[in-house]
């Protein structure tokens, strides 16, 4: 017989093993299953590593010599003069700092702890041409930089769906005098908030989470992939206009490349959009716009945007390029004449930056007849009689060198223009005349000598103050006086240099009205030095007014002041880290003419009456009230509905006040917020024709400001003429 193995049933021990090991082998398969599944995701999901991004700097050989020669020339040739010392020192660590990681987000609270002991030491390092420790702090910026796109890149590829919108966590947003995080833990909470703050923008901007991922892993892998292309000289350049920056903020380094663009601009040849552009916080702004160049005809980019992506063609795919360094953005928007370029843009007047615009612009060179001044005329019915104020508008301050040293008898300046301008328009019996100088931001000091001098019998216009308290003028010798009618100038934010010292000139001799907004606030004088690697924009001599006053930091203040569209904490010289200060010297001799200042409290009261129920200008004040409330709000909620409503209510309130206006002037308002942002789409898309334009400009809120102009100047006139004849009584 053979021998058969049985259970025994009555065995409740043996009986209870089995059913343990079932359960047992049913859990370890549970598990293999689940360790599958888990292996599949791992296999399809993408997991970013940092170490194969980090590739460290060194200094070129050339390096150690510039930076001792770059110092000197500060130290010596420099309007300051300042000594490079430990003090000077503790500034270029603060700002060699600021310019790698102005938000305080890359670097950790034990790294600055580290470097502070380098705080002093600076300025011998700029001695010996001594590189490695600035080499060191850049290198590791550019480490937890690329550490934290790499995070930021795991968490949308793996745990965008588990990022949670309903929580109350907030999320300052202006974090240039935070704590810097203590560690990687803080770090990565800070990371994560961010990226749910940019996430939630997306989503308010009617974007869906499959574009929002896509999009911005594109964007974190095209910064990763330009911090691999980083150079040298990249980081020498940061360095050592740390220093440069830290004399004034108009003193810089050029590198080779950066020279070339530098000079492209300068000689206005660049075939492109017609703007001055400079990096912010990762960002493209818009510094300023070049007189009749594409840009600034096509009327819908303006200083202070930020520039967010480029398209090429009407059609071409919109490339995400925040993060990208200034020059490859500068080579991205340059092109050939004709073409077109399509900018993605946040307004500087946006309150909501998740709501951005796309413009359309036709590069083209900038032509030196394009810059010319220009003459208009405003009628106004006073009393059932039309008067004409004549308007000559002055893009910049130029001169046509060449044709001039060649001798052609009819080389184009501004002055001659202005001159025979001025004649043209005193044949049409104007009451009085209007310079704008509304974003002119300089140009030729001897074309604003010689106008104002068409202006004012003879006398000096300005003073120019270089290193070792050497003063000099710049004096109109020519008695003869262009025009001797009553004048006004108006200027705001972005009138700077010579149409500073031309409102200024103006100002101190009585000879006429300054309107407008605080001046820009250059008065300082720059000079290009080549290297023998790169050059060097050096300042050398600040300007004064005849009255003493230097224009300098605080600009022109005007008779009377306009609401100003540009927020001067954000746009103008005080606005910039370590601006040379307003000060005096001494005033000298010019004659005064007959403005009366008396007359400027019953024209501010004729002023406030006329604007107090200007649509106008309420959509101009209350539109700046808007901007100012955005610029308080530091924390944001990262809570997706309560960032709706606030969206909405945002929206609303730009639709109320756009309504508002329409209303007044008898126009059809907006059904609703949706008919406004396809209006400003058209108008950001569309090519207009001169017709069209003309009736846009009568339509701005720039031709609100300049009509207003004209009412003041013929109050003034009607005041005067009141004035004079009470005397005579």
């Amino acid at each position: 017989m053979h021998n058969v193995f049985k259970l025994p049933v009555n065995n409740g021990f043996n009986i209870s093993l089995i059913l343990l090991n079932r359960k047992l082998f049913l859990i370890a398969l549970v598990i293999f299953f689940l360790g599958m599944i888990l292996n599949i995701r791992d296999v399809s999901a993408k997991v970013y590593s940092s170490n194969e991004y980090i590739h460290p700097v060194t200094p070129a050989k050339q390096h150690a010599k510039l930076s001792f020669i770059i110092a000197k020339q500060l130290q010596y040739q420099h309007y300051r003069q300042m000594v490079l010392d430990d003090e000077l020192s503790s500034k270029v660590f603060d700002a060699f700092l600021k310019s790698l990681d102005p938000n305080r987000t890359f670097f950790l609270a034990s790294d600055i702890k580290r470097f502070e002991r380098f705080r002093f030491s600076f300025d011998n390092h700029f001695r010996r041409g001594e590189l490695d420790i600035a080499f060191e702090m850049f290198n590791l910026y550019q480490k937890h930089h690329v550490e934290r796109l790499v995070y930021t890149l795991n968490l949308l590829e793996n745990d965008y769906m588990n990022l949670n919108f309903d929580t109350n966590e907030m999320l300052m947003t202006d974090r240039e005098e935070s704590a810097w995080p203590k560690n990687k833990k803080a770090q990565n909470t800070l990371t994560r908030k961010q990226l749910k703050n940019l996430i939630i923008s997306f989503k308010l901007a009617g974007k869906d989470d499959n574009d929002i991922k896509e999009l911005l892993i594109k964007r974190y892998k095209s910064q990763i992939n330009r911090i691999k292309q980083t150079k040298d000289e990249d980081a020498f350049r940061l360095y050592i206009n740390a220093l440069a920056e830290t004399y004034d903020p108009h003193t810089q380094y050029f590198s080779p490349r950066i020279s070339e663009n530098f000079n492209i601009q300068m000689s206005l040849s660049l075939e492109g959009i017609g703007a001055m552009l400079q990096a912010e916080d990762g960002y493209t702004k818009v510094k300023r716009l070049v007189p009749a160049g594409p840009a600034e005809k096509a009327g819908q980019l303006m200083a202070g945007d930020r520039i967010v992506g480029v398209g090429q063609g009407e059609k071409g795919e919109v490339v995400d390029i925040i993060g990208w360094r200034l020059d490859d953005v500068v080579q991205l928007i340059r092109g050939k004449k004709g073409t077109t370029v399509r900018l993605e843009v946040i307004p500087q007047k946006a309150k909501d930056e998740h709501k951005t615009k796309l413009i359309q612009i036709v590069r083209n060179t900038v032509k030196l007849e394009e810059q010319a001044a220009k003459k208009d005329i405003i009628e106004i019915t006073e009393n059932g009689k039309i008067k004409k104020i004549g308007v000559i508008d002055i893009p910049t301050f130029y001169i046509d060198f060449k044709a001039a040293q060649l001798g052609n008898p009819n080389y184009k300046s501004t002055t001659r223009d202005v001159k025979r301008l001025i004649e043209e328009l005193k044949e049409e019996n104007i009451e009085g005349l209007v310079i704008d100088l509304r974003n002119n931001g300089g140009g030729s000091l001897q074309e604003v000598n010689s106008l104002v001098g068409l202006f004012i019998k003879s006398g000096p216009t300005v003073q120019i103050k270089a290193g070792g308290d050497r003063i000099t003028q710049l004096s109109d010798d020519d008695d003869e006086i262009s025009y001797k009618g009553p004048l006004a100038v108006l200027v705001n934010r972005l009138s700077a240099s010579a149409s500073e010292i031309f409102a200024g000139a103006i100002q101190d001799y009585n000879r006429g009205l300054i309107l407008g907004n605080q001046t820009f606030g250059k008065g300082t004088v720059q000079a290009l030095q080549k290297l023998e690697y790169g050059q060097i924009k050096l300042t050398h001599a600040k300007f004064y007014r005849v009255s003493g006053d230097s224009t300098q930091n605080l600009g022109v203040i005007p008779d009377l002041l306009f609401p100003a569209l540009y927020d001067k904490d954000e746009i103008g010289e005080s606005s910039l880290p370590e601006a040379l200060p307003w000060d005096q010297v001494t005033r000298v001799d010019h004659d005064k003419f007959s403005i009366n200042s008396t007359l400027f409290s019953d024209l501010e009261r004729k002023h406030s009456q006329r604007v107090e129920n200007n649509p106008d200008f309420q959509y101009v004040r209350e539109t700046i009230a808007r901007i100012d409330q955005k610029k308080n709000e530091k924390v944001v909620s990262l809570n997706l509905t309560i960032r709706e409503k606030e969206y909405q209510k945002s929206r609303q309130e730009q639709l109320d006040i756009e309504n508002k206006r329409r209303i007044a002037k008898g126009e059809t308002p907006f059904k609703d917020i949706k008919e406004l942002d396809n209006e400003e789409d058209i108008l950001g898309l569309n090519d207009h024709d001169e017709k069209e334009e003309d009736e846009d400009k009568k339509d701005s809120d720039s031709y609100t400001l300049l009509l207003e102009s004209a009412h003041i100047l013929l109050d003034y006139i009607q005041l005067q003429s009141d004035n004079l004849a009470h005397q005579k009584n």
